[in-house]
């Protein structure tokens, strides 16, 4: 179901305003503190209009100054995904793709960065005639063309506009501003105002409390925007009495309070969002036809098998980052999938590379896996870890998956530990190696800047016939994956480590890179390194045939131990 119709161009150079559109939009707020799910909630929300035939997209509008999340420690601000396109976005693209099972773009994210550099280079230009560039209109005009920018494409019936950070912070004021005019500009039935908020237990008290609801919608409504839906994170349900006092203080329709309770897993919010007819109110809100009935067997297969699995296996992810288990974000989501698809529960124990110092420490920390995968990262801290792990791995035919710099340190392990070449390292790690056995890529030498400038976004990988990589992707010859990195495989070693068994697989047709190597199968069940990241295109209803074969590998060693 496609309604949407092209807008005409606004003529005017110093304002945008939307012309009248079938284009409906979604705007999610949140308050009271962070991380109460808003991009859960906009996934889920998302998830039940598409399950009813609407062609749905979100995005996310950030209030920080980084023009984007690339160049941000994953420690500030969680794992950086990427697209199709190579955009370096914040992580709730990924929420977002994963529960759509549809690709997002550049336009997908915008930050405060953005529009800023995008006006002032306006500015610079020429482009506002001498005006005097303010907030008002000319960032509110720059976010508002792009809350608007996916709708003139003509592809969406409904677009959703999650607002980063909380109701009452400083850089979020714009943003706020520019809803309280788009909502203006789109009239009535074209949108509505989601709000987010939390509902403590006090367990002192044994009752909940509304009043932070109240202050975030209160403040919400001074700078102009009144809610039309509540949806309140809870760990209790929310009576009638307590919705009633919220209706009543908030002004919103009782029916418009949903109770957002504490769930399982993130997969099950759109059922809950279901059972509290989210949908139902929002396109009634909207204007839109509520008579068809969400489709969502196949949803409710997945999680049928999610939380019924008949076996399990306990998975090593090898990391830096471990303290924060959002900077792997879509690793771990991408476990859960396969996990499903297999009837499997995946039991990760999250392992600091900094803490393998010793094989006395390796064989204490991995000894009882199943598997083991090294993650991806940046920086020479804790590398020598993670060689470690790959080796015991290798040695002890403990199935192994290593992703981007985890698949260079399988490269760089079997450099040293199997070629004998002393000293073998990545350039990045070691400009003065012997061996540069990783190195930097042609196209980066020259690359001065660092955000934006890695290679990014999808390119084909041509497979080699009859090889792992190939039985995994189910017999296919050319498949297409998202990167983000500047080393690559050295192909001066090729031949030596095709002589000595580590095989390249899986080659970038244009630029001849190594993007896949593995091992025989006759010498390990399954040792696969890749360059890109497989982990940014699971979804739960498509998991990754790279995850999925690692896991049925971990699987087939714990079957085969509890057999001896």
């Amino acid at each position: 179901m496609n309604t949407t119709k092209n807008a005409t161009k606004n003529t005017s150079k110093n304002s945008f305003s939307p012309s009248p559109r079938k284009t409906k939009y979604i705007f999610v707020t949140g308050g009271v503190a962070s991380s109460l799910g808003k991009g859960i909630v906009s996934a889920s929300l998302a998830k039940l209009l598409q399950s009813r035939g609407f062609s749905v997209t979100i995005q996310k509008f950030d209030p920080y100054l980084n023009i984007d999340p690339g160049t941000l420690n994953p420690y500030e601000h969680g794992e950086c995904y990427v697209t199709d396109d190579g955009a370096e976005t914040d992580l709730d693209l990924g929420h977002y793709e994963r529960f759509l099972n549809v690709s997002t773009s550049q336009a997908n994210n915008v930050t405060t960065g953005r529009i800023y550099n995008t006006v002032i280079n306006k500015e610079r230009k020429g482009d506002f005639l001498g005006k005097t560039v303010q907030v008002i209109p000319h960032i509110t005009d720059e976010i508002k063309r792009n809350f608007y920018f996916l709708g003139e494409t003509g592809k969406y019936d409904i677009i959703i506009t999650e607002i980063g950070g909380c109701i009452g912070d400083i850089e979020s004021l714009p943003f706020v501003e520019a809803v309280r005019q788009a909502r203006w500009e789109l009239g009535e039935q074209n949108s509505l105002v989601i709000h987010l908020t939390l509902v403590p237990y006090l367990s002192a008290a044994k009752e909940l409390k509304t009043k932070p609801t109240q202050h975030s919608v209160k403040m919400l409504s001074e700078q102009g925007v009144q809610p039309d839906v509540l949806v309140c994170r809870t760990e209790h349900a929310l009576p009638d009495d307590i919705r009633r006092k919220i209706s009543q203080f908030c002004n919103v329709n009782i029916k418009s309070v949903i109770e957002s309770i504490d769930a399982d897993t993130i997969y099950d919010v759109p059922l809950l969002m279901r059972k509290e007819h989210l949908d139902d109110i929002v396109l009634e809100k909207l204007g839109l036809p509520t008579d068809s009935t969400p489709n969502l067997e196949e949803w409710k297969h997945f999680l049928g098998k999610l939380k019924n699995p008949t076996d399990e296996v306990k998975i090593a992810l090898v990391g830096k980052y471990v303290e924060l288990p959002d900077a792997y974000k879509s690793i771990v989501e991408s476990f859960i999938h396969a996990g499903a698809e297999t009837e499997t529960k995946v039991k990760l124990k999250w392992v600091s590379s900094e803490d393998l110092d010793s094989d006395d420490d390796v064989k204490k920390y991995l000894s009882t896996m199943d598997g083991i995968l090294v993650a991806p990262g940046f920086g020479d801290r804790g590398i020598e870890g993670k060689v470690l792990a790959v080796k015991y791995a290798r040695e002890n035919k403990i199935p192994f998956f290593g992703i981007c710099l985890g698949m260079q340190v399988s490269v760089i392990e079997f450099a040293r530990n199997v070629l004998k070449l002393e000293g073998a390292h990545s350039a990045e790690m070691n400009p003065e190696t012997e061996f540069p056995v990783i190195d930097l890529m042609k196209d980066q030498k020259d690359v001065t800047t660092k955000g934006g400038t890695m290679r990014l976004g999808a390119y084909p990988c041509q497979l080699k016939k009859n090889s792992l990589a190939s039985q995994v992707y189910n017999g296919k010859d050319l498949i297409h994956e998202r990167h983000r990195h500047r080393y690559e495989f050295n192909n001066t070693f090729l031949k030596d480590f095709e002589k000595a068994g580590l095989l390249p697989t899986g080659i970038n047709p244009e630029s001849n890179l190594v993007e896949i190597v593995e091992m025989k199968q006759s010498e390990h069940p399954y040792f696969v390194g890749v360059q890109f990241h497989p982990e940014l295109k699971s979804t739960a209803l498509s998991p990754h045939p790279l995850f999925v074969g690692f896991i049925k590998a971990a699987l087939a060693k714990r079957l085969e131990e509890v057999v001896e």
